[in-house]
Formats: structure tokens, sequence, C-alpha cells
């Protein structure tokens, strides 16, 4: 049997998704992207996993679409431009999926993240790269300008430097792409896995029901205006005073001691 295109490992509450074509750089086929969406909807409804690690096996991240199956879909006479628009369609649900997944979800980025590469790692929430990355927004080099990876990229970085990313073609360097706000941190290839490991464990301590709840509220009110969304976030406000894990919580906090949580979801 062949090797699977994507594994997952469960440890701890935390899911560790791993990019698994080496060969092709992990890129975005058709096989991959079907994978993908089928963990994505696993866990939508997985009440065990609290934090999900996304990451790429071998030299690279994620090198973006895979090019071949691109340009064979534009040649074919009878369903071309429909095969090309089914999988920017699919390759959207998979990054606007890990955005509304009730877990964070966390890059692990190593090689290079390019293209639609780069779009995934923007399009997780958080993430971790190691010092020698290169990220980059490249198709105008072969012209095929990144529009889908637009999207991601210029709501994780400034708009004049996205613009330079997708015009120039030129790559970033892990500390540039920190400093830009598209990753969170850039540490040294060997304290990668243990960097990205320890993020993902803070994260999953803390109350998984409140987590959930924030994420949710954090992209809901990004789109709103300012007075919107304070009204949204006060209810979520409200919603989440109602848990009795909160309740808990805040009585610990007061009493200076450990809370005493149930096994939240």
């Amino acid at each position: 049997m062949s090797e699977p295109c994507l594994k997952r490992e469960d440890k701890d509450g935390i899911a560790t998704l791993t990019l698994n074509d080496p060969n092709k750089l992990n890129a975005l086929s058709d096989r991959m992207l079907a994978a993908l969406q089928d963990q994505i909807d696993r866990l939508n409804s997985d009440t065990e996993t609290r934090v999900v690690i996304l990451k790429g096996a071998g030299k690279a991240f994620c090198a973006g679409h895979d090019l071949r199956e691109m340009q064979a879909m534009r040649q074919s006479e009878d369903k071309g431009a429909a095969a090309l628009s089914d999988l920017f369609q699919r390759c959207t649900g998979v990054m606007t999926g890990l955005m509304r997944l009730p877990q964070p979800v966390v890059a692990q980025v190593h090689g290079i993240a390019t293209a639609a590469g780069c779009q995934l790692v923007a399009s997780c929430d958080l993430a971790v790269a190691a010092e020698g990355t290169k990220f980059g927004v490249n198709g105008v080099n072969i012209g095929l300008f990144c529009s889908t990876p637009m999207v991601a990229l210029s709501r994780n970085i400034p708009r004049k430097q996205a613009f330079e990313l997708l015009t120039s073609g030129e790559f970033i360097g892990a500390e540039r792409a920190r400093e830009l706000g598209l990753i969170n941190r850039a540490v040294p290839a060997e304290a990668l896995e243990a960097e990205t490991t320890a993020l993902a464990r803070t994260i999953a301590a803390k109350l998984s029901g409140a987590v959930r709840i924030g994420k949710r509220a954090f992209y809901d009110q990004l789109q709103m205006g300012i007075d919107d969304a304070y009204a949204h976030t006060g209810a979520v406000m409200v919603e989440n005073m109602a848990r009795d894990d909160t309740a808990e919580g805040i009585a610990a906090f007061l009493e200076k001691r450990r809370p005493s949580w149930a096994r939240d979801v």
C-alpha cells in the first residue's frame, strides 16, 4: 500500500497533521486537498482535540499547488476551466475550514512555504518557523498571479508589503516573516518541533471551551465595524461567563488556588 499523503497523530489533546508527499514538496494536489478536508471535517466535531499542529514531511512545508495537475486540467478540452474552478473552490474550503475549526491551528514551517503553501501558513491561527525558511507568493514569476493566496496573505501582513511580495515574486526569510506578522516566531531549526509543541501545549492547557468561544469571536469581529464588534463580543463575554467552568476559574483566581475544571468541551 502507498503511504498516506496526510498523516495524523494524537497525543495529549494535540492533533498533529503531517503533509506527507515529500517528493512533490507536499504540494496541494487533489489528493492532498481531499485528505486535508477530511481531517477538517473530523476535527470540527472532535471534542477531544484542543489544538492542531500542521507540518510537512521532508525538506519543505508546502510548495503550493501541484502545477503538473493544474496544467493537465487546463489542457483538458472538455472540462478545463470547470476543473480549475473546482480546484480553487476546494482549496478555499480547506483554507477557510482551518480558520473555522474550533481548535487553534499552529503551522510548524520549515524549508519553503510558497504560493498556496504560503497561503496555508497565513490561514493557520499561529505559525512557528525554522530560521532559514523561505516564504513567497511567487506565481507571478511564471505568469500566474497568486490571487487566491493573496486573500489570506493580505489579512496577515500590511497591504504594501503584501502587494510587493505578490508583484515582485521575491522570497522573504523567517525573521522578515515574523516582523511582518506572517508568523509568530522564528526559531533555530533544531528547536522547531519543541517550540511548536510547547506553544500548542500552552494553549491546550487552557479551558478548551473558552478558547473555542474566543476563536470563533476573534474571526467574527474582524469582519465588523467597531460598534458591531463591541456589541458582538460583549454578548460573547456573557456567553462565556455563563459557563460553570468559567465561574470556577474566577473563583480559583480570587481564592488564590488552581481551578478544578471538569472535563470541558
